[in-house]
C-alpha cells in the first residue's frame, strides 16, 4: 500500500518594497488535507534582510509574521484566533492568498511524501534557510 500524502507548500516571503519584486523568503507554510496536518516556521535572517535598507526592523518583521507563526503545530498558545477552528485546508487558503503587503507567499506548489514531517524540513532547508 502507498503511504504517499498529497500536499501543497508555499515559501511566506518578506517583501521590502512591493514595487521593486525583491523579496526574501523567510518562512514556509504546509499542508496535508488528508491528514489534517498544517506546519508553518519562519526565520527572520537580518544578514539577509539588511541588504535591502528595508523600510521595517527586525522586530517589526517578526511581529508581522506572528499570525503565520500561530498556525504552526509546535506552538504552546496559538493565541485563540477564530481561523484555529477552520479545516486545514481553509486555514491554508488564507494564509496564502494574495496580499499586497510586507509578508507574501509565493504560489502553492504540490507534493507527495511518505513522511510530511521529514519532506517538510528538507523543503525548508532548501527555500528558506
Amino acid at each position: 500500500m502507498n503511504d504517499a500524502n498529497l500536499y501543497e507548500y508555499a515559501v511566506i516571503r518578506y517583501v521590502p518594497r512591493v514595487e521593486r519584486g525583491e523579496f526574501v523568503n523567510v518562512g514556509l507554510i504546509m499542508m496535508c488535507k488528508r491528514r489534517r496536518w498544517l506546519r508553518v516556521r519562519v526565520q527572520v535572517d537580518e544578514s539577509k534582510i539588511g541588504v535591502f535598507n528595508p523600510p521595517h526592523t527586525p522586530a517589526q518583521i517578526r511581529e508581522a509574521l506572528s499570525l503565520f507563526r500561530m498556525f504552526d503545530a509546535d506552538m504552546p498558545d496559538a493565541g485563540g484566533h477564530p481561523a484555529l477552528s477552520w479545516p486545514v485546508e481553509e486555514r491554508f487558503r488564507w494564509l496564502t492568498a494574495v496580499k499586497s503587503a510586507c509578508l507574501a507567499t509565493s504560489r502553492p506548489h504540490p507534493g507527495y511524501a511518505e513522511d510530511l514531517d521529514s519532506e517538510f524540513d528538507r523543503l525548508y532547508a532548501e527555500l528558506v534557510v
